[in-house]
């Protein structure tokens, strides 16, 4: 599908996978991989695990959930994907890997797949700025598993909610911040049981440590 609309063009520009790309670059990138805009209902699922040639997709409107789902039917949210985001490219880029994780919509959302392992078909030097591109992107995504993976080693509800929340207000530069969960993705996420979770943040409360309102928080920098 030939994406016309400036409005994504324009997006696409700030996009990390087309940073020092012109407008004319891009057109030409998207023909190149097989550029596809399609659009998915709240709830729906972009993948489901064990999809293979899987294609990179980059949420144009609205935002995703990255789950993984055991025998049972339990399921961990482990990312949230939202607008300008890219997900699947190390499987676009592999090829044949069965996934191992499952892309639902958290809201109605719009993904522009590619399939980027086609950018080394052709030697241009667009496709090695695009190589380069998706390897600083790959890079940014490992940190963010790694601090992830810090919160996960903490060993109690307690400290895996304070290392969480710390670490969303050092990104939001404020003590007022929104995470992008609520109560039952954020158990989810931390892999917490939501009851526990729950009577873990009124105990903070309590203690003064911290105030919340459905998703948004606010850390006190002093302790009763």
């Amino acid at each position: 599908m030939e994406i016309k609309e400036k409005s994504y063009i324009s997006l696409l520009r700030s996009n990390a996978l087309f940073f020092g790309f012109t407008e004319d670059e891009i057109r030409k990138t998207l023909e190149i991989l097989n550029a596809q805009l399609k659009t998915f209902k709240k709830d729906e699922f972009v993948y489901h695990e064990g999809a293979r040639n899987v294609k990179a997709a980059i949420v144009m409107e609205g935002s995703l959930h990255i789950i993984k789902e055991d025998f049972w039917g339990n399921r961990s949210i482990l990312a949230e994907i939202g607008k300008e985001d890219m997900f699947a490219e190390t499987y676009s880029c592999i090829g044949g890997e069965p996934l191992s994780v499952s892309v639902e919509a958290r809201e109605a959302c719009s993904c522009l797949f590619l399939d980027l392992g086609r950018m080394t078909e052709e030697g241009s030097a667009v496709n090695v700025r695009l190589a380069s591109n998706v390897i600083k992107i790959l890079a940014r995504k490992n940190l963010i598993l790694t601090k992830k993976a810090e919160h996960l080693s903490q060993r109690t509800t307690r400290q895996k909610l304070i290392s969480y929340l710390s670490e969303i207000q050092r990104q939001s530069g404020t003590d007022r911040f929104e995470i992008p969960f609520n109560r039952q993705q954020l158990a989810d996420y931390l892999s917490v049981d939501r009851s526990a979770m729950s009577s873990e943040l009124s105990k903070l409360r309590n203690e003064g440590i911290l105030e919340y309102r459905k998703n948004r928080f606010y850390l006190k920098s002093s302790r009763k």
